[in-house]
């Protein structure tokens, strides 16, 4: 027996993802497969391992220096258990380190060491010229309201967000 929420479903012919009668629904389906695509196409361009997830804490180390591992995940959007586990596997390459906090004995600070600083100098300008050439081909009115979309998603997923 098939559910009403199963016959919203609309399977194309062509073997590509179902198409939903519900313009919303299909925002919803096409969003969610485009963030997945995004993400493992810039994984892909990442040969030396350094994914965006890690692209992005060295670049936060490098650029404004250490931090508490709770802000670091605030900032960079990530679970406090993400955060653990992308610490971990950059702090056993050598490239950041945990260091006790200088006036808090329970904080702990997560510090860009020299091979992390030297590695952020070499790696970040060229990964991200990489990613974002995909860009590139949106014409500059594209870019710019593209970039307008997602701050009014932003906005509203935090206007929505449970706490």
């Amino acid at each position: 027996m098939e559910s009403e929420v199963c016959s919203l479903v609309a399977e194309s012919g062509d073997g590509d993802a179902p198409t939903y009668p519900d313009p919303l629904r299909q925002l919803v389906e096409d969003t969610a497969a485009f963030a997945h695509a995004f993400l493992r196409w810039i994984d892909d361009q990442a040969a030396d391992g350094l994914t965006l997830p890690r692209l992005r804490l060295v670049e936060r180390l490098h650029c404004k220096g250490p931090a508490k591992m709770g802000i670091l995940a605030d900032e960079l959007g990530l679970s406090p258990r993400n955060m653990t586990a992308l610490v971990d596997g950059l702090e056993g390459e050598g490239l950041v380190r945990r260091v006790p906090h200088a006036t808090d004995r329970r904080a702990t600070m997560i510090e860009a060491t020299a091979a992390g600083m030297a590695a952020a100098e070499v790696v970040l300008e060229p990964h991200f010229d990489a990613m974002s050439c995909l860009f590139t081909d949106l014409s500059e009115a594209q870019r710019q309201q593209y970039g307008e979309i997602l701050a009014i998603l932003r906005a509203g997923m935090k206007a929505r967000a449970r706490h």
